[in-house]
C-alpha cells in the first residue's frame, strides 16, 4: 500500500508538470508543419504560421485494484495552444473512456473511477483531442495513447495441472527423477516479483526433494523399498514473490508409487511338503500343490518349478499355475500301494525374470523337499489269467468237476476271495462253481451235438465286512439285567484310519423249553448313546419345582422382614422429635440470657433422669453448691463427667440437659418438668394472685377444675 501510494504522488507530480518519464518511453510525438492546420486565434489576425505541436506524449500508468475513496489520477494532457484562460477543451474517446476514465475538459486531468483488474485487461487504448471552445474545431489533431494497468500481487501461484500422479522404480539412487510440476501466477511476470515463484516440499520429506526454480521432483533416499512402503503423498507449494515474507502460495499433491522391480527371490514358506496320494489316482491327474512366496509383483513374481534330478522323481512332475503361481504335482506313472508305500524328492522354485542390479544377493531361487505317502486303496481280485479254457466230455455225468479258477486280493491282508457265475442266459445254468475254491462242475447233462462250446463270466470278491458277535456265558436272567448296551468300534483299513463308535442294545428275551422267543423281537437295534425324552421331561419338572419353593421362601423372608418394620415403629427409642426453633442470631440479645447458666438453685435440686423410668432405689448423688460467680465452661464439664459416670444410664444414647434456669422469678420456674405429680393434684389458686397478665391462664384453669369437680360429684 505504501509503494502504490508513493507511485501516485510520483505520477502526480509528473503530470502536473506537463512531463512524464515512464518506465518504458514511447518517442514524442510531434507535429510537423506540413501537417498543420492554420488555426485561427482569436483577436490575431489569420495568417500561415508553423506552430510547434504542444502534445507531451508518454505512456500513462495506473494501479490495479485501488481501493481509495477518491477516482484515482492517471495524468494529464496539455497543449502549448492552452494558455490557461479557459479556450481550450480536452476530449477523451476510446477504450473505457467515460465508463472507466474520465477527463477534466478545462484541465486535462484524467481519473479512474473505478477499480481495475490487470488480469482481467492490461492496458486501454485512448484518444485524445484539444479542441476550441468558442469554434468548436481541434486545436491538435486527435492523437492515441495507451494507459497500462500496474501490475499487484494480487494473485496466488496455481498449478493447473494438479493433482499429479508419478512413479518411480523402487530402490532407485538418491537423485532418481521422479516428475516436474509446474505452477503458474496471474500477475505480471515483467514487473517485479509478483509472478516469480519458488517451490518447497511441505510433506513427503525425507523420501523426495524439489528444484526451488525448475519443480522437478527426484527421490531423496536411497534403497526405497516397494514391499515396505509402496504409495507416498506429497505436499508442494508454489510462492510467489521470490518465497519471501508476504508473498502469496498455492500448493497441489503429487501421488508417487514406487514400482516393482525383482529384487525378491522366492522362498518356500517350510521345508518340506507333505502329500497324501491315493494309489488309485490316474496317470495326469493333480496330486497336491506347493507354492513358493515372492513379495514382488507382476512379471517379477513370476515363478517356474523344477524336479530336482534323482531318486523318487521319476514318477511324478510338476508345472506353474499361471494365475496362482503354484507348483502343481501331477503323476506321470501308476503308483502301487504293495510295491513302493513313499516317496522323497526335492522341488526348485526359481523367477524367470531377472534383474542383473541384483545378482550380488544371490540366487533368486529356493528348494524344498517333498514326501509322498501313498493310501492303500480296496482294490478287486485278481484272476491268475484273464481267460480259461476247459474240455469236458458230452454225457459226462452231472457234478462233475471240469476245472477251477483261481483270483488272488493283493491289498495287504489279503482278504478271501468268493467266486460267483455272472448269470446272463439260461446256458449258464449247465455249470456251477464252489464260492471258495472256485472249482467248476457240470449242473447238466451236455450234448454235443446241441452245443459245441459255452462261454460264461466268472466272478470274484472278497468277502463282505461282517462281525459276529457271541455269547460268553450259557444263560441269562431277565429278573437281573434285561437290556444290555454293547459300544462297537468300526474302523476302516485306510491311512489316515477313520472310525465310528456306535452302541448295540441286547435285549433278554423270555423264551420257552425249546428256545422260542415268546415275548419280545429278536431283532437288535442300534440306538445313539443319550437320555430319552422322558427323562428330560423329569428333569426340567423337578428344575421348576425348585423355583417355585425358592419364589415362596423369598416372598416369605420379605413378609417377615416387613411385619418386624413395623413392630419397630411402637419403640421409643427410635422416634425422635425435632423443635427446630433457632434464635436471631448474635445480635439477639433477648433470645437467650446467658445468665440462666449461673442458678445454684437448680444444680442444687437432685433431678432425676426423664428419658428413662426411675427405678425404685436410686443412688443419691450429691452435687457440691456452685458458686454464682462460677465459670460456665466448669459448670457444663462438672455435668457432663456427671452424667458420664451415673450408673442408672441407659444402655442407649439419652439427651441429657446441661442449663438450668436464673433465678430472680417471683413465680419461679413454670415449666412441668421437674415435677413429680399430677395435673389433677396440683391447685392453680394462686395464678389470680399474680395480676392481670395471668388472668387469662387463671380463668383457664380455674374454670377446669371447677369442672372437674362438678363432675365428680
Amino acid at each position: 500500500m505504501l509503494t502504490r501510494n508513493c507511485l501516485s504522488l510520483l505520477l502526480c507530480v509528473l503530470f502536473d508538470g506537463g512531463l512524464l518519464t515512464p518506465l518504458h518511453p514511447q518517442p514524442q510525438q510531434t507535429l510537423e508543419p506540413e501537417a498543420r492546420e492554420n488555426v485561427p486565434v482569436p483577436g490575431r489576425r489569420s495568417f500561415a504560421q508553423r506552430v510547434k505541436r504542444g502534445w507531451v506524449w508518454n505512456q500513462f500508468f495506473v494501479l490495479e485494484e485501488y481501493m481509495g475513496s477518491e477516482p484515482q489520477y492517471v495524468g494529464k494532457l496539455h497543449s502549448d495552444l492552452d494558455k490557461g484562460v479557459g479556450t481550450v477543451k480536452y476530449t477523451l474517446s476510446g477504450d473505457g473512456a467515460g465508463t472507466v476514465f474520465t477527463i477534466d475538459e478545462t484541465t486535462g486531468d484524467i481519473h479512474a473511477i473505478r477499480s481495475l483488474d490487470r488480469e482481467e485487461k492490461p492496458f486501454y487504448t485512448l484518444r485524445a483531442q484539444a479542441v476550441d471552445v468558442d469554434t468548436k474545431k481541434p486545436l491538435e489533431p486527435e492523437s492515441e495513447f495507451i494507459i497500462k494497468v500496474q501490475d499487484i500481487n494480487d494473485n496466488e501461484p496455481k498449478f493447473p495441472d494438479g493433482p499429479y500422479v508419478a512413479s518411480v522404480p523402487e530402490m532407485s539412487p538418491v537423485g532418481a527423477y521422479v516428475l516436474q510440476v509446474k505452477a503458474t501466477d496471474a500477475d505480471d511476470p515483467t514487473y517485479g516479483n509478483s509472478a516469480r515463484v519458488v517451490y518447497s516440499i511441505l510433506q513427503g520429506q525425507p523420501y523426495f526433494s524439489i528444484d526451488p526454480k525448475t519443480g522437478v521432483i527426484r527421490t531423496a533416499l536411497p534403497n526405497m523399498d516397494r514391499e515396505v512402503k509402496e504409495q507416498y503423498q506429497v505436499l508442494i507449494q508454489a510462492k510467489d514473490m521470490g518465497g519471501q515474507l508476504g508473498g502469496l502460495a498455492g500448493t497441489t499433491t503429487v501421488n508417487i508409487t514406487l514400482t516393482d522391480v525383482n529384487d525378491n527371490p522366492p522362498r518356500f514358506p517350510k521345508s518340506i511338503f507333505h502329500l497324501k496320494v491315493p494309489e488309485s489316482s490316474h496317470v495326469g491327474s493333480a496330486i497336491g500343490r506347493i507354492r513358493a512366496v515372492d513379495p514382488d509383483f507382476g512379471k517379477n513374481a513370476e515363478i517356474e518349478y523344477n524336479i530336482v534330478p534323482g531318486d523318487g522323481g521319476n514318477l511324478f512332475d510338476i508345472s506353474t499355475d499361471e494365475n496362482t503361481q503354484e507348483g502343481v504335482i501331477k503323476l506321470k506313472k501308476p503308483l502301487d500301494f504293495e510295491t513302493k508305500k513313499a516317496y522323497t524328492f526335492k522341488v526348485e522354485a526359481s523367477n524367470l525374470h531377472l534383474d542383473h542390479r541384483f545378482h550380488s544377493v544371490g540366487p533368486f531361487k529356493d528348494t524344498a523337499t517333498v514326501k509322498i505317502n501313498v493310501l492303500d486303496m480296496d482294490e478287486p481280485p485278481v484272476f491268475s489269467k484273464p481267460m480259461y479254457t476247459m474240455e469236458v466230455y458230452e454225457d459226462t455225468p452231472v457234478g462233475t468237476i471240469i476245472g477251477a479258477v483261481t483270483a488272488q486280493d493283493l491289498d495287504a491282508g489279503s482278504s478271501s476271495v468268493r467266486y460267483f457265475i455272472d448269470w446272463k442266459n439260461d446256458v449258464d445254468s449247465y455249470f456251477t462253481i464252489d464260492a471258495t475254491e472256485g472249482t467248476i462242475a457240470t449242473n447238466e447233462l451236455l450234448d454235443r451235438e446241441s452245443t459245441a462250446q459255452y462261454n460264461f463270466s466268472i466272478i470274484a470278491s472278497k468277502v463282505n465286512n461282517t462281525a459276529g458277535i457271541e455269547t460268553r456265558r450259557n444263560g441269562y436272567s431277565r429278573r437281573q439285567q434285561e437290556l444290555y448296551f454293547l459300544p462297537i468300534v468300526i474302523e476302516d483299513s485306510s491311512y489316515p484310519v477313520q472310525s465310528s463308535t456306535n452302541t448295540l442294545t441286547i435285549r433278554v428275551c423270555r423264551c420257552d423249553s425249546d428256545g422260542t422267543i415268546q415275548s419280545c423281537n429278536v431283532e437288535a437295534i442300534f440306538l445313539p448313546v443319550g437320555l430319552s425324552t422322558g427323562a428330560l421331561i423329569a428333569i426340567l419338572l423337578c428344575i421348576v419345582i425348585l423355583l417355585v419353593i425358592v419364589v415362596l421362601y423369598v416372598a416369605l423372608r420379605r413378609q417377615k422382614k416387613k411385619d418386624t418394620l413395623m413392630t419397630s415403629k411402637e419403640d421409643i427409642r427410635d422416634n425422635v422429635i425435632h423443635y427446630d426453633d433457632e434464635g436471631g442470631g448474635e445480635e439477639d440479645t433477648q433470645a437467650f440470657d446467658i445468665g440462666a447458666l449461673r442458678n445454684p438453685k437448680v444444680i442444687e435440686d437432685n433431678k432425676i433422669r426423664r428419658d428413662i423410668k426411675p427405678d425404685t432405689l436410686r443412688f443419691s448423688r450429691h452435687r457440691p453448691l456452685v458458686e454464682d460467680n462460677t465459670d460456665i465452661r466448669d459448670f457444663i464439664n462438672q455435668r457432663l463427667q456427671e452424667n458420664d459416670v451415673d450408673p442408672t444410664a441407659p444402655p442407649y444414647d439419652s439427651l441429657a440437659t446441661y442449663a438450668y434456669e436464673g433465678n430472680g422469678s417471683v413465680a419461679e420456674s413454670l415449666s412441668s418438668i421437674d415435677s413429680l405429680t399430677t395435673e389433677a393434684d396440683q391447685d392453680y389458686d394462686y395464678l389470680s394472685d399474680w395480676g392481670p397478665r395471668f388472668k387469662i391462664l387463671a380463668d383457664m384453669f380455674g374454670e377446669e377444675e371447677s369442672y372437674n369437680t362438678d363432675k365428680v360429684t
